[in-house]
């Protein structure tokens, strides 16, 4: 596969990271779905391990969604803003800290942007509360499932 078509898997994978925090947008479907191409161009043992793994995990995401309360996060004030800081502390923290760092660096980059727009620790640690139990922790699964799927897709480019 070229770098070209590589570039294009990962641009791919990176807009299904994005839509994970979009309503109405399939991010973990898109996230598969770059996987797949690239393991139908690529055909290589570690890239058809690569989309298998990929496959099991987001059905197992999709069976512990199922099992959270429903996304709400509208009625819990949650803006795009906020989708934001999540997501970059949960980049940022799936790197920093390998793999597992996504979770606190999601809750951070949430409890950040309610700090800053509240002001007071308190009432941040309320908000991130709200928007946990009222739909985030069924973003934050997706998020993680996807960061997942995509950092088994570097590995599996870089070293593979």
């Amino acid at each position: 596969m070229g770098v070209w078509d590589l570039l294009l898997v990962g641009l791919v994978l990176l807009l299904g990271l994005c839509g994970v925090l979009v309503p109405g947008v399939p991010g973990s479907w898109l996230v598969w779905a770059a996987v797949s191409w690239w393991a139908l161009k690529d055909p290589q043992p570690v890239a058809w391990w690569v989309l298998v793994g990929a496959t099991v995990v987001l059905f197992l995401s999709q069976v512990v969604r199922w099992a959270l309360p429903p996304r709400r996060l509208r009625t819990s004030g949650a803006t795009p803003r906020m989708g934001v800081y999540a997501g970059v502390g949960a980049f940022l923290g799936f790197f920093l800290i390998p793999v597992l760092g996504a979770i606190p660096g999601f809750m951070a980059g949430v409890y950040l942007h309610e700090r800053l727009r509240l002001g007071r620790h308190g009432e941040a640690v309320a908000a991130l509360r709200t928007v946990m139990r009222s739909g985030g922790s069924s973003v934050l699964t997706e998020l993680f499932t996807c960061l997942l799927i995509a950092g088994a897709w570097l590995g599996a480019v870089i070293w593979g």
